[in-house]
């Protein structure tokens, strides 16, 4: 079973974008690689605000892409609102995978 520490985590700045990236790998039988790409888009110091940022989760077949567009005042506290409470629910999610794996591991304990 990969670990947090096994994660790859990258930062780049690569053209106009600011690129986060965290991938683990699958053993090489699967072929398949679970990965999470941040994309961040510059908005040349204020300038330019139709910007590309998307959040990418991928796991195995599967990817969800998520939207966070700056281009109004309205959408730009949408996507500041849409990041909080997407941590706020990963962080209670982490939480309740914690608590369950502590549980099965009690009980395999016994």
């Amino acid at each position: 079973m990969e670990t947090p520490a096994q994660a790859m985590l990258t930062d780049q700045r690569i053209g106009t974008f600011m690129a986060s990236s965290a991938s683990v790998h699958s053993p090489v039988s699967t072929g398949y690689t679970s990965h999470i790409f941040a994309e961040v888009e510059s908005c040349n110091e204020g300038e330019y605000r139709w910007g590309h940022n998307m959040l990418t989760v991928a796991d195995c077949r599967r990817r969800v892409q998520i939207e966070f567009f700056l281009g109004t005042k309205r959408e730009r506290r949408r996507s500041l609102a849409k990041i909080n409470l997407l941590i706020a629910i990963l962080t209670r999610f982490r939480d309740a995978l914690a608590k369950e794996i502590a549980l099965i591991e009690k009980a395999k304990a016994k």
